[in-house]
């Protein structure tokens, strides 16, 4: 009775690798991640998904209207898939987040730290899982795709392989990838993970 999660990120955007954005409004994808996307949108069409979640976060919900095209699936907004509340940090750069002690304390110490005024990885990783035991219930033997940010897959990927939220920075999950897992009724195992499309 195991269901497949194919959890992935959304595609690339113009503020990738600069600005930690978080939760920002209306950062959309650019001419490669509209590329990435469809290519992505094909490639998971092949596995026949029963259902697309994304997270609310306007970068993600553009990546799944790619998926649900190809797909023929209707998105459902899922706030257990939104990204990180960064609270304070939202909108910097990370050059400038470079020079913040907290900063340097929440990347390397990540299972007790927490962003000014926003959301702890713990935190985040308790929603995102219960988000895809949701999934898992409502949809026994199926496929679902949840399309989310790195660091909520990093956290349930954690979470299935048993490891610290301090072990974030051992794997990478890149834009437009997609990472798998089998969850059944009492257990789970990661199928593959940080798997791309190139561009």
């Amino acid at each position: 009775m195991a269901t497949t999660i194919l959890l992935v990120r959304h595609a690339t955007h113009p503020l990738i690798g600069r600005v930690l954005c978080g939760r920002m409004p209306d950062v959309k994808l650019d001419d490669s991640g509209h590329q990435q996307a469809r290519r992505l949108a094909t490639r998971l069409a092949a596995a026949a998904p029963r259902v697309l979640h994304t997270s609310p976060v306007h970068r993600a919900r553009e990546t799944a209207d790619f998926i649900a095209r190809a797909c023929g699936l209707q998105p459902r907004l899922s706030d257990a898939l939104n990204e990180i509340d960064f609270g304070a940090w939202t909108g910097s750069s990370f050059d400038d987040l470079a020079e913040d002690a907290a900063w340097s304390r929440w990347n390397s110490v990540r299972a007790d730290a927490c962003p000014p005024g926003g959301e702890s990885m713990r935190q985040a990783q308790l929603r995102a899982v219960a988000g895809v035991q949701r999934m898992r219930a409502d949809h026994p033997e199926e496929t679902v795709i949840a399309v989310s940010h790195a660091d909520i897959i990093k956290a349930i990927l954690l979470w299935c392989l048993g490891l610290s939220l301090d072990a974030h920075h051992r794997f990478d999950v890149d834009p437009a990838s997609v990472s798998a897992l089998a969850l059944w009724d009492g257990g789970g195992k990661v199928l593959w993970m940080n798997e791309g499309v190139v561009g």
